[in-house]
């Protein structure tokens, strides 16, 4: 069995299904040889012609050259646009196109010159050229398919598969077109140059030259031509196919030479074969030895109405209007009618709406016929369902199916029955007895499905932008979140062993320095708080000290002026327990400092008092920087010290019986003072009456043991004044809140202090020692008294007794004298003292009775001292 290339070799031909055999009126146009017309006035170029968008490299009022590339742009199917000739750009603008609808279009329009002066054109030969080179200089130079399609050329060069036959079709099948068979006689030549690009580029096995059996001068032309290359001769074969209409077409073109059928969504490539008209091969072999671009072509003007037919070059861009002026073809026939101007052959050709359009790359025939010479626009009949079409049908498809579909615009079923395999030729419409236009609708279905196609491709892509937006937002999301990660777990390993070393030395150092700076503050007042209270109690007592340094003078106590001052404390209960601790420090050093200025006798007993009293102080604010249930223990510590310094400094003294008493006051009102501001510092719960009794009880107390150690009556007055103010203080503080277990031990140092008055009453040479050994039995019964008052459970009837037991105990050792005229004035200095401000009326009658009874005694054992001296 032969193969196909044998088969080829030996002229075997086959046939395709369909085709029609209409008139050739061919003789109209080739008999004449290939003329040029004149320069017209204007060219319009289009823009773009052929392939992808293109960008202006020009701009109105530019001068340019025949030749000049006027566009520029990188799209695989983007072929540029060159000057037809020289002139000057008067305008870039929309133009109607060289359509069958007239749509405007973007044009360029070249005013000439009329020098026709040429750009510059590199000449090349093959043999210095590759493969790339030369198909770059095809694709700049513009060249697209001739025959019609307009395909780009570059592309179909550059296959991806191997060829293994080049056709090149010299059919022109289609009636009156002549240009390529008036091509193929004068530049056969010219036609197998490019061929030999061709076969350069491609290196097929076989080249076959088809050229239909009416055109014999071609294919004698074409003979002569091919012999002259005797390489290209040995594999090149002309083959002459029968006349029949359309066999021009590529599919059956490739089907008569090799009895392949190309299947829908194929190309030919895909099978090695690959088809190009003899105008391309012409433009080709142009292009690359001369370096010249396609920027005219050889057009048909032909018909009878055409004075002049012939075979004419016209410049790329040149207007109808101009060519049928110059073949003196007019516009209207006989009839007065005007002609109808179609744009190629009778059967694929369409009829121009508007003349003043310009010559295109796939313009090959120009044809204006008479009235005589076609039949008049009939209009359609319905379809009698003849199938005529069907059987003419070249591409084996069924037209009627087509049409009714198309006709209803149901363009997806047209596109089911393989509308796209459509090559529009025509036969069905000339043999339709119905006169129906079916390559008109098939054409409106192809462009609607365009259409359809374009914006689903738009919609695709915007789909496709859009996820790609959401796509980068979300990584970008991630990579924020993985770069916070990673940040993280670099931080957390950098926290090794060592830096956490370091935090922890720079720690100890901030709380060093703290500490450091703290510790001169509690050296100087013996207290290691560093609050802020502390600091207002440490500022009250250094103004204490202030204002008793200032009025202590070397003078005697009657000439010393006192300042009394009463201490004013809020009425409403504190939050916090260390606001009632500044209060109550702020009073005692008040009350100190006026005691040591109405006491002061001698530089030597103000030391020692003095030193005492710091020593008091001291001990005081130790205690209140301590928690509630370390007050209450250190309660009978700190009266036992004080006692103890205070017997020291008065056994130390040799001073005389007066200054030995002063002292002796003195130290005792430190005692009480102590007493007082310990026994208010507890105080934390409302006020009852069992606590109005307890400061009752406390006041009496301190009454008694003043009048009992008082000198002189100076040093009397002075006391009186002293306490007074304490008395008001103490009153005024117990306004505030305490609890049962703090009005115990309140009680039980009234009943102590009680005992001690009673021990004072001895002789003064033995005063001293008694004196001391009463003290401290005193201090005792103090300390185990409040130690159990502590232990007891809290009990309103407990606490209520131990006031009247301590009441008791004051009358019995205050014996009864006539001193009438100083009981009669004690009521009278009693006025004169601040009532408590927000306590009851009972209580109020109550405190001032005891304040009352408290004075009697105390005038009383002034008296009995004065007697003994």
């Amino acid at each position: 069995m032969l193969t196909l290339l044998e088969q080829i070799d030996k002229g075997t031909l086959w046939h395709y299904p369909g085709g029609i055999h209409p008139p050739q009126l061919k003789t109209l146009s080739n008999t004449q040889a290939v003329r040029q017309l004149p320069l017209a006035a204007q060219y319009r170029v289009p823009l773009p012609q052929v392939g992808d968008c293109a960008r202006l490299t020009v701009k109105v009022g530019e001068q340019v050259l025949k030749g000049q590339m006027l566009t520029d742009g990188e799209g695989f199917m983007y072929l540029p646009v060159h000057a037809p000739t020289s002139g000057q750009i008067i305008s870039i603008e929309q133009h109607a196109s060289n359509h069958a609808s007239g749509l405007p279009c973007l044009t360029c329009t070249i005013a000439a010159d009329g020098q026709d002066t040429a750009a510059v054109f590199l000449p090349a030969t093959l043999t210095e050229l590759s493969n790339q080179q030369v198909i770059e200089k095809i694709k700049q130079a513009g060249i697209a398919g001739m025959g019609g399609a307009t395909f780009p050329s570059h592309i179909k060069l550059n296959p991806a598969s191997e060829i293994d036959l080049v056709i090149i079709n010299g059919v022109e099948c289609e009636p009156y077109i002549t240009s390529d068979d008036v091509l193929m006689r004068e530049y056969a030549t010219d036609i197998i140059k490019g061929i030999e690009v061709i076969d350069y580029l491609l290196k097929p096995q076989r080249i076959i030259i088809a050229i239909e059996d009416n055109k014999s001068q071609a294919a004698a032309a074409m003979k002569t031509a091919l012999a002259g290359f005797e390489s290209l001769a040995k594999m090149t074969r002309i083959t002459i196919i029968p006349t029949k209409y359309p066999s021009g077409g590529e599919k059956q073109l490739i089907q008569i030479v090799t009895g392949k059928e190309i299947h829908t969504g194929s190309i030919p490539a895909q099978q090695g074969i690959v088809v190009h008209n003899v105008g391309t091969a012409f433009a080709i072999q142009d292009a690359v030895l001369n370096g010249k671009p396609l920027i005219e072509r050889l057009v048909t003007i032909t018909g009878n109405q055409v004075s002049q037919p012939g075979n004419y070059w016209l410049p790329i861009g040149t207007p109808i209007t101009h060519a049928l002026k110059q073949t003196q073809t007019p516009v209207k026939d006989t009839n007065n009618i005007s002609a109808k101007v179609i744009i190629g052959g009778p059967m694929m050709g369409y009829a121009l709406p508007n003349t003043d359009v310009p010559v295109l790359k796939g313009t090959n025939c120009i044809l204006v016929p008479s009235s005589d010479e076609i039949a008049p626009d009939v209009d359609e009949k319905a379809c009698i369902r003849c199938g005529e079409c069907a059987v003419v049908c070249p591409a084996l498809l069924l037209p009627q199916q087509l049409f009714w579909h198309a006709k209803a615009q149901e363009y997806d079923k047209a596109a089911s029955f393989n509308l796209k395999d459509c090559i529009e030729c025509g036969c069905c419409s000339y043999v339709c007895p119905s006169d129906i236009p079916l390559v008109e609708y098939y054409r409106i279905a192809k462009s609607a499905l365009k259409n359809e196609a374009e914006e689903k491709f738009q919609a695709e892509q915007a789909k496709i932008r859009f996820e790609a937006r959401l796509q980068r937002l979300e990584d970008e999301k991630r990579a924020r979140e993985e770069k916070s990660r990673l940040a993280a777990e670099k931080r957390k390993a950098a926290m090794d062993s060592s830096k956490k070393d370091a935090v922890a030395e720079a720690m100890a150092r901030i709380a060093a320095k703290k500490q450091a700076t703290a510790t001169p503050a509690a050296e100087t007042n013996n207290n290691s708080a560093t609050t802020d209270k502390s600091a207002a109690v440490k500022a009250a007592i250094a103004r204490a000290k202030a204002k008793k340094l200032a009025s202590a003078v070397p003078a005697d106590a009657n000439d010393t002026p006192v300042t009394t001052s009463t201490v004013t404390t809020s009425s409403e209960p504190s939050n916090t327990a260390t606001d009632k601790k500044s209060q109550i420090a702020a009073a005692v050093a008040r009350a100190k400092a006026k005691k040591l200025a109405a006491t002061s006798a001698t530089d030597d007993v103000s030391a020692s008092v003095q030193a005492a009293n710091e020593q008091v102080v001291s001990e005081v604010t130790e205690v209140t920087s301590e928690a509630v249930d370390d007050r209450k223990a250190k309660i009978a510590a700190a009266v036992a010290r004080a006692k103890a310094k205070k017997l020291a400094a008065t056994a130390a003294t040799s001073a005389t019986d007066d200054i030995s008493a002063s002292v002796q006051v003195a130290n005792e009102q430190v005692v009480s003072e102590q007493v007082v501001s310990e026994v208010t510092e507890v105080t934390s719960e409302p006020i009852d009456d069992r606590k109005a009794k307890i400061a009752a009880a406390v006041a009496r107390a301190k009454a008694k043991k003043l009048a009992a150690t008082s000198a002189t009556d100076d040093i009397s007055a002075s006391v009186q004044v002293a306490n007074e103010q304490v008395v008001s203080e103490v009153t005024e503080v117990t306004s505030k809140p305490i609890d049962d277990k703090k009005a115990k031990i309140a009680a039980a140092v009234a009943r102590a202090k009680a005992k001690k008055l009673a021990a004072t009453n001895a002789t003064d040479d033995v005063s001293a020692s008694v004196q001391a050994t009463n003290e401290q039995a005193a201090n005792e019964q103090v300390v185990s008294e409040v130690t159990k008052v502590q232990s007891e459970p809290v009990d309103d009837k407990k606490a209520k007794i131990a006031a009247a037991v301590a009441k008791a105990k004051a009358k019995k050792l205050a014996p009864k004298h006539d001193a009438e005229n100083e009981t009669v004035s004690a009521p009278a200095k009693l006025k004169e003292e601040p009532a408590p401000t927000e306590a009851t009326d009972d209580k109020k009658a109550r405190i001032a009775a005891a304040v009352a009874k408290a004075k009697a005694k105390k005038l009383e054992n002034q008296r009995k001292l004065s007697e003994k001296e």
